[in-house]
């Protein structure tokens, strides 16, 4: 099997199908995977050329076989599989002539579509699409999935569940990293890695969207979080245009080249991607051999995620926020009854801006679905803040169906060492992934000695082997009882804390507020806990960033223990304060600071509330504009990523609601702007960059006309003649599609020459926007924004 050879030799992967299609006659518009029956000995030649380089590794023909793509086509998608899969088989019997070993992996890609809450994909409905193709796969003979040119976590994490839920067969996954090292949707590589290695993919990677040598700097990132073979499939350099013609910068000689650096730095398994071509593998096997590879090196770090962040536990502590949790909390227990999001966002968003680094997730009360309750403040959560969560529960079901639906590596609260907690909870983190809290409890209740309690953590990591969990995703509490009815329990627990880390060499986590129930002036007691706790090996204290006395001892430990470089965060945090100051609770929200957040309910109240004193043209020239130009601007300085962005658009989008309400009213109407076209062009059913621009282009008030995906050249120079439109945008994700783009441009000039156009798209780049002749390139979307602003002087 392949994955006995993974990480043990240097593997060849075959290089670009799409070009080659396009050689072989293509058409605008054609679905390249209905060639597996109308073409199909075309396929078996393109896979032959392949074996006969010497690719170990060819993928069928199925990078867009989904029911999403082909719904509503003529073809059934288990042939078009089934064909596939044929095709590749058949190749091997006439290009493989040297008895070596090859494999055939069923091609994966994306559905073209934004999951939910960003887009309008649910991510069951995901997972289905992709399961249903990787079950005809295996019935066909695959040996392996492999999920290629991902831009996006959360549909990552649906495709690597329906290949390991669906199928018995080894899984690989890669991603589409920019040059900054960001997805799409803002993940980086940290967290990518830690999202898959959790789901326990067999090899991970890169591919598409660089060439080898601007792959190079995000394969050296990788290659420092991950443990498992990294995959590397660059493009053949960048895109260009002659003579009506696509072709890539980087010719066979130097793609081999950049390819034996790259093995030469660690990857295990390498191929090309698009522009590749036959020539450009077999110059690359021929001049790397497999006895260059570099194994895996196993890294022992503990690792949390969300969809673009990750946090490793380390030397420095770092501060699990306490706050989204019922207990104790009047107010808190009434937004949970009266199912008051915007107070748990809030909460969620305060500790972020106090300086968590996690936020602790707990909804468990006796009258409420807490499962439900569960998925639906983890899925709000993380469509406006960029932090891991600790998803807190003691029910097995809200625990898994939490990490079901949740965007990233969680840290899971918790198990024990009770059988039954184990039996309950190794099982859900070896099926999706986790760090889980270890708490120092079995049948005989919490030891009254340290040495009780590194017992029973030896206890947790020794069964959390026997389902393949590393101790490195185990966090132990050895728990912290209140001084006021056990005298010696903040003794025993730093003995406990210092024992764990020198015989386990785990990370560490515990409630630090349970030492003071009971207790006067609980936070002095609290933070000279917390102080202690961090010197003796606390690696993550659950606390509440809003306390000042908590912070204090935080920013004044990492200070003295030189975690913090020259003092930079301590500085940063008091340079400018008086001694007596309080950290930032929840207090009324304006209406800039709801836009900014994404808090969509909080922008309606607040737009309500600015129109008792202010006009609603004053409300969106002095706070929704500036609140949207400080969002795009974060945007585009990387600080804000695309989840947060989109829900920042829906929270004004409401907002501009109640105002346009209050205009009617008043007999006003606000200003009219300009009409825009979007469309994806002919051929490209990927609407994922044109949906995001139509969403920001809304908000700042001008009128769209999407014409949708698919779009005929013709269709779109019609509605721009008769609408009188200046200004049209054209997105392609394929590099098959963009003479759809060029013609289109084409037409344009001819009859409505005073048009503008603007491109964007994942194939696309400067010089290759000049070579079509379009006006404009927007990197990404808020670009497009700036661009339609400056075309009508707004």
């Amino acid at each position: 099997m392949i994955r006995e050879r993974l990480g043990k030799e240097l593997l060849y992967f075959d290089g670009g199908m799409g070009t080659l299609l396009q050689a072989k006659g293509l058409k605008p518009g054609e679905l390249p995977e209905t060639w597996n029956l109308t073409h199909p000995d075309d396929i078996v030649d393109i896979h032959r050329q392949y074996y006969e380089a010497g690719s170990d590794i060819v993928l069928t023909n199925t990078f867009g076989a989904n029911a999403l793509k082909f719904q509503g086509t003529d073809y059934a998608l288990k042939d078009v599989v089934e064909a596939a899969v044929h095709h590749a088989r058949k190749a091997s019997e006439s290009g493989v002539t040297d008895k070596r070993e090859v494999y055939i992996g069923l091609d994966v890609g994306p559905t073209g579509k934004l999951l939910k809450p960003m887009g309008d994909l649910d991510f069951e409905e995901a997972y289905e699409a992709f399961a249903e193709v990787m079950r005809y796969g295996e019935e066909a003979g695959v040996d392996f999935i492999h999920i290629e040119t991902m831009s996006d976590t959360y549909e990552v994490k649906a495709a690597v569940l329906a290949a390991k839920e669906q199928t018995s067969l080894p899984v690989f996954a890669t991603m589409i990293f920019d040059e900054k090292g960001k997805l799409l949707t803002g993940g980086d590589v940290p967290a990518v890695v830690a999202l898959l290695e959790g789901l326990r993919v067999d090899a991970l990677g890169i591919n598409c969207g660089m060439g080898p040598e601007q792959m190079l700097p995000i394969l050296k990132e990788i290659l420092t979080y991950t443990s498992i073979p990294v995959i590397v499939k660059p493009n053949a350099g960048l895109p260009k245009q002659k003579d009506g013609e696509v072709w890539y910068d980087v010719d066979p000689a130097q793609f081999a080249g950049f390819m034996e650096e790259i093995a030469k730095e660690g990857a295990c398994v390498i191929g090309g991607c698009c522009g590749t071509t036959p020539e450009h593998i077999k110059a690359m096997t021929a001049q790397i051999q497999r006895n260059q590879l570099r194994p895996p090196v196993k890294k022992d770090l503990t690792v949390v995620s969300s969809y673009g962040k990750a946090v490793v536990l380390g030397e420095k502590p770092i501060i699990i926020g306490e706050r989204i949790n019922p207990t104790g909390k009047k107010k808190f227990k009434q937004a949970l009854k009266e199912h008051d999001l915007d107070y748990i966002l809030r909460e969620g968003i305060i500790q972020q801006d106090n300086g968590a680094h996690i936020l602790d997730v707990n909804v468990g009360l006796p009258d409420i679905d807490e499962s439900a309750m569960m998925c639906e403040v983890v899925q709000e959560l993380q469509s406006i803040i960029n932090l891991p969560l600790q998803i807190d529960t003691v029910d097995p079901k809200a625990m898994e169906a939490a990490m079901r639906i949740y965007n990233g590596k969680p840290m899971i609260n918790s198990v024990n060492g009770k059988q039954e907690s184990m039996d309950a909870v190794f099982p859900l983190i070896q099926r999706y992934g986790g760090t889980v809290v270890g708490l120092t409890i079995d049948e005989n209740g919490i030891p009254a000695t340290a040495k009780g309690r590194v017992e029973i953590a030896g206890k947790i990591i020794r069964e959390a082997e026997k389902y393949g969990i590393d101790k490195k995703d185990i966090v132990i509490d050895v728990l912290a009882m209140t001084i006021s009815s056990e005298p010696e329990g903040a003794k025993i627990t730093l003995d406990a804390l210092k024992q764990v880390r020198k015989q386990y060499g785990v990370r560490t986590v515990l409630g630090v507020s349970n030492i003071s129930f009971g207790l006067p002036y609980r936070p002095a007691v609290n933070s000279n806990f917390y102080t202690l706790a961090m010197y003796n090996g606390l690696s993550a204290g659950i606390i509440n960033p809003s306390s000042e006395d908590m912070m204090r001892s935080y920013y004044s430990y990492c200070a003295l223990m030189n975690y913090d470089q020259n003092c930079e965060a301590y500085i940063r945090q008091y340079g400018n304060r008086q001694v007596d100051v309080t950290v930032k609770s929840q207090t009324e929200i304006t209406l800039r600071e709801a836009v900014e957040k994404g808090l969509k309910e909080e922008a309606r109240n607040a737009a309500r509330e600015c129109l008792k004193g202010q006009s609603p043209l004053e409300i969106i020239n002095t706070q929704m504009i500036p609140a949207l130009d400080a969002v795009g601007k974060d945007f585009e300085k990387g600080t804000l990523f695309l989840p947060q962005l989109l829900m920042s658009a829906d929270a004004a989008k409401i907002a501009f609601t109640v105002l346009k309400e209050a205009l009617s009213e008043l007999g006003e109407t606000e200003e009219k702007k300009e009409k825009i076209i979007l469309a994806t062009v002919k051929g490209d059913i990927h609407d994922i960059g044109k949906n995001i621009v139509k969403v920001l282009l809304e908000n700042y008030g001008f009128d769209v006309i999407d014409l949708g995906k698919d779009v005929a050249p013709e269709v779109i120079v019609e509605v721009a003649v008769r609408e009188q439109v200046q200004l049209v945008g054209l997105s392609a994700l394929m590099t098959t599609t963009v003479v759809s783009m060029e013609e289109t441009i084409l037409q344009l000039r001819k009859s409505c020459p005073e048009c503008k156009v603007m491109v964007g798209g994942a194939v696309l780049n400067q010089e290759y926007a000049d070579m079509i002749g379009a006006d404009y390139y927007g990197k990404d979307a808020m670009q497009s924004v700036y661009y339609a602003q400056q075309l009508f002087g707004e």
